[in-house]
């Protein structure tokens, strides 16, 4: 795109078409629509230029702002900006502080929790262990391979991540895991980031999620709770601790 064009920021009605899979919008536009609410038009224009030629990708973004998907931004505003709401005090703050309370203490006795009132809405499983692909979102090389090694151990299959970026692509090109692993601290971007804008997709939002993390203070805890993690586990960790996490999650029965 030329230099003199101007950077956009998702519109509301942009950010309900990725989150909704709203079929009236086209699907490369989607998932446009998609990476630039992750990453921001700074971070993602080159992949954009990398899955699309020049001149579409300039037409395609036109055509986007006609249609009220995208704006100019504001000067001073965030490119691509989700615009997204603090939907964090709609909920029951003394519900929230209980189970962060519960998740602190279980934490500190076992190294994991799971979040009771998800897994009673978790649906009945329908794969075996053999079949299920859990989806690792790790930037330490050393703990990515440990996490690869105990999750096949346990008898899953093992797609990586080393970024969000990277993360993104596995979504686009290799479909949605059954579980998704996810650090909290990542090069270009935050795993409750991440979290947040996962559970606001309206075919995506139902993803079992678990935080695998160092950030284990009482506030990093709620936070993850609030945004909708499924479970939380604390590094150090052991593989019968991360492969029971998943089984429950899951609802898998014992091997």
């Amino acid at each position: 795109m030329a230099d003199n064009n101007p950077i956009y920021q998702l519109t509301q009605a942009g950010r309900q078409a990725w989150e909704s899979q709203d079929s009236a919008v086209p699907e490369d536009y989607r998932r446009i629509l998609w990476l630039m609410d992750f990453h921001g038009q700074d971070n993602v224009l080159a992949e954009l230029l990398r899955r699309y030629p020049r001149n579409v990708l300039d037409e395609w973004l036109l055509e986007m702002e006609e249609l009220g998907l995208i704006e100019p931004a504001q000067a001073g505003g965030p490119a691509f900006s989700s615009r997204e709401a603090d939907r964090t005090q709609a909920l029951d703050q003394a519900s929230v502080r209980k189970e962060t309370s519960e998740a602190g203490t279980a934490l500190a006795r076992t190294g994991a929790y799971i979040s009771a009132d998800r897994l009673n809405r978790r649906p009945a499983p329908r794969k075996a262990p053999a079949d299920t692909v859990v989806l690792i979102v790790e930037d330490d090389p050393d703990q990515l391979a440990l996490a690869d090694l105990r999750v096949s151990m346990s008898g899953y299959k093992v797609r990586v991540a080393a970024t969000v970026n990277a993360f993104l692509h596995s979504m686009l090109d290799d479909g949605p895991p059954d579980l998704l692993l996810l650090d909290v601290m990542l090069p270009d971007g935050n795993g409750f980031d991440v979290l947040s804008k996962m559970r606001r997709h309206a075919v995506l939002g139902a993803l079992p999620i678990v935080m695998l993390t160092s950030e284990n203070e009482p506030e990093d805890i709620g936070k993850g709770l609030l945004l909708g993690a499924d479970g939380y586990i604390t590094k150090p960790y052991t593989k019968n601790i991360l492969s029971d996490v998943i089984r429950r999650v899951l609802k898998q029965d014992k091997a």
